[in-house]
């Protein structure tokens, strides 16, 4: 079951990877793994957005959070990569 904030994730990701869209569209419709680096990238992603415009001086903060954001897209990369070709 997809939430809202899974979906936000997913259409973030999409953006953030324009040449992996296409398979993050299809992967997302099996994948409970995906699914759940898409919930966890919108979270993260949002609370980035929030620190960021609320003016934060709390440098440490931002960065561990740019750093959670990388992580999750490159396993979503690790993903699409390892699933390339498996795709019908």
């Amino acid at each position: 079951m997809t939430t809202v904030s899974t979906q936000r994730g997913l259409w973030k990701l999409m953006l953030k990877l324009p040449a992996m869209r296409g398979q993050l569209q299809m992967l997302s419709a099996r994948n409970t793994t995906l699914l759940s680096l898409c919930d966890a990238f919108d979270e993260a992603s949002s609370t980035l957005d929030r620190l960021r415009r609320n003016g934060t001086s709390d440098l440490k903060l931002i960065a561990e959070y740019e750093m959670l954001c990388s992580d999750i897209e490159g396993e979503v990369i690790d993903i699409c990569i390892s699933t390339r070709g498996k795709l019908p």
